[in-house]
Order: structure tokens, then C-alpha cells, then sequence
């Protein structure tokens, strides 16, 4: 694909002529009665909201959410959020050589770094059950989607590789409060770890854009990852029913109140353990993403975050940081 700038380096009134995969559409009255486009649109960087107010039947026609779209407009704002306003918007076609791997966002990580990491870890684990069980669920096809799979639709680690960089995140957590804590049952804890968010590669659908599947919206990823574990565990031979329990029980315990979706509340030290480390990378993860979005720009605070009940302060670079940026 050319070469075309970020959408989130983009500025109030700059023209774009760029590739975006269009994640949402549809048709919308205004208050005068005319109709127009209303669009999500995506590259690598982030998503934003797009109109077109005249001239879209042709397009129309044949667009389809999940397909790759050329854009010719200028970027707006409303509401003090960034929005496109599109002059001309087209299919693309083979000759354009794009694919959606170029719009969707991805671990600075490299994933085979992460990999070899997480295979590290799970050679680490003593218990012969708990590595039969990895070895049963993780098989070929669930790992592709595994390694690959966003951690979140929007709020945290929601990018490529996002699942395994949270997972590799948490372990390390967990390994550290093992180190400290001698008693805590560390083959369980890093099973759990491993298996926590494992409901995720059936809960969401990403081969273009991040959106929840039917499977998903019914059952949650939680339900999803303990049903995979009480399956996988009555096909091993006298499988421990109690390390069974317990390992489930760290899955729907792992988002640590019933208010937050887990059927059940941390009941055991493991399972303390699991949600705050959980809990610390999602939210660094996701309050870091949201400084990062502003540090292009002369703003100190974000904008509000529901979730975090607060908008956040993000310093103003020191010369040395400013002398770096502008060096080169």
C-alpha cells in the first residue's frame, strides 16, 4: 500500500486522500429531511467518525461493512472530537493492492517476541494435568487465533497481539506475587493467566475491525473460557476435580465483582491475586492509550473517560523530550 499519514496526525482542516477499512455505515435523515452518510472509518492508528452529505448512491450501491474504502475529504471537528468530512469516497478494487492487515492496530510488540515468551512460561509449568490441559486447548487452530486476537473491542490492549501482550503482562504480575508469596499455587496461578481472556478468540470477531460475535454477545468470553476448561478437563483421564474448580473459578472470579460481569468473586488467594493483576494492566494499558492520544497535541488532560470516572493529566514534554522529537 503507498504510503499515507496517520489518521491521528492529522489536523483540523487537512485534506485526506487515503485507504481506510470502513468499519460502520449507514443512512441517516437530518433535521431538514436531507439524507447522508454516516460512517465509522479506521486506519492503523484510530477510528473516526465520517459524512457525506451528497453524491453517495453509486458508492452505496456496493459498500458493505468490513471492506477497504479510497477517501478523498477534509478533516472536521464535532463536538470537539476530530471527524471526516468526505468529498469522495469509492470501493477499492484488486489493482489497488490493500488489505485489511494494513488498517487494523497492532502490538508495538513483535508477536513472534511474545511467542517465544509465553513458550518460556508455559515449559516453566510442573504440573503433568494443567500441561495436558494447555496442550488440549491450545491446539493449532486456537492458538492462530490466540496470538493474534485483540484483548478488548475498544478499552484496553484493543489491537493485534493486544490478548497475548495482556496475558504476557498479568503473568508476569502473578510470577512476581509467586516469588513473593511462596504458598501461592504458581502452576494454577499461570494456567489461569493463560486461560483468563481465553474466551476472547470466540467472544470477538477481528478480521476486520473488532466487533462482538452472536456467540459472544450471548455468552461472554467467561462463560465461553470456563465451558472450554470443564470440556477439556472430563477428556483427561482423573483430571483433579478440584484443581478442575479451582482453575475455573479463577476465570470467573477475574474481573472481581459481580457488578463487573464475574458470576462469582475472587474465593481464594490465587484468585485475588489474578484480578488485580488484571485489573493493573487493562487499566495502565487503557490510561496510557489515552495520554498517548493527546500528547500530539498542546492539551494536558484527556477528555473525560467514563470508564475511569476521570479525565487525565499528561505532562507537558520536558526540553530534552521536545530536543529528541525535533532532532531528526
Amino acid at each position: 500500500m503507498e504510503e499515507q499519514i496517520s489518521l491521528s496526525k492529522l489536523k483540523t482542516a487537512e485534506k485526506l486522500k487515503h485507504y481506510l477499512l470502513l468499519v460502520k455505515l449507514a443512512v441517516k435523515t437530518a433535521k431538514s429531511g436531507k439524507k447522508y452518510l454516516d460512517l465509522e472509518l479506521r486506519d492503523e492508528s484510530i477510528s473516526l467518525n465520517a459524512k457525506m452529505w451528497s453524491n453517495f448512491d453509486s458508492f452505496l450501491a456496493d459498500a458493505k461493512e468490513g471492506s477497504i474504502v479510497k477517501v478523498l475529504g477534509t478533516i472536521d471537528e464535532f463536538n470537539n472530537q476530530p471527524q471526516i468530512k468526505i468529498d469522495r469516497i469509492r470501493n477499492t478494487t484488486d489493482d489497488d493492492k490493500v488489505t485489511l492487515d494494513d488498517f487494523l492496530p497492532k502490538s508495538i510488540r513483535p508477536i513472534s517476541e511474545m511467542i517465544n515468551e509465553f513458550n518460556d512460561i508455559r515449559d516453566s509449568i510442573k504440573s503433568p494435568e494443567l500441561i495436558e490441559l494447555l496442550n488440549k486447548i491450545l491446539i493449532e487452530e486456537n492458538f492462530n487465533k490466540y496470538k493474534k486476537a485483540p484483548a478488548g473491542k475498544a478499552w484496553h490492549h484493543a489491537y493485534i497481539g493486544g490478548l497475548l501482550e495482556h496475558t504476557l503482562e498479568i503473568i508476569k504480575i502473578c510470577d512476581l506475587m509467586c516469588n513473593i508469596h511462596p504458598n501461592v499455587n504458581r502452576d494454577l496461578i499461570l494456567t489461569g493467566a493463560i486461560l483468563h481472556d481465553f474466551g476472547k478468540i470466540e467472544e470477538l470477531d477481528f478480521t476486520a475491525g473488532f466487533e462482538y460475535t452472536d456467540k459472544g454477545s450471548l455468552l461472554g468470553h467467561i462463560v465461553i473460557a470456563a465451558n472450554i476448561i470443564e470440556k477439556t478437563a472430563s477428556q483427561i483421564n482423573n483430571f483433579p476435580e478440584d484443581i478442575k474448580n479451582q482453575l475455573i473459578h479463577l476465570v470467573l472470579s477475574h474481573q472481581g465483582k459481580l457488578e463487573y460481569a464475574s458470576p462469582v468473586v475472587p474465593k481464594t488467594l490465587e484468585a485475588i491475586i489474578l484480578y488485580h493483576a488484571d485489573e493493573l494492566s487493562a487499566k495502565t494499558n487503557a490510561y496510557k492509550g489515552a495520554i498517548e492520544a493527546v500528547q500530539t497535541s498542546d492539551a494536558n488532560w484527556t477528555r473525560f473517560l467514563p470508564l475511569a470516572g476521570t479525565a487525565l493529566y499528561s505532562p507537558p514534554k520536558t526540553d530534552e523530550e521536545e530536543f529528541k522529537d525535533t532532532l531528526f
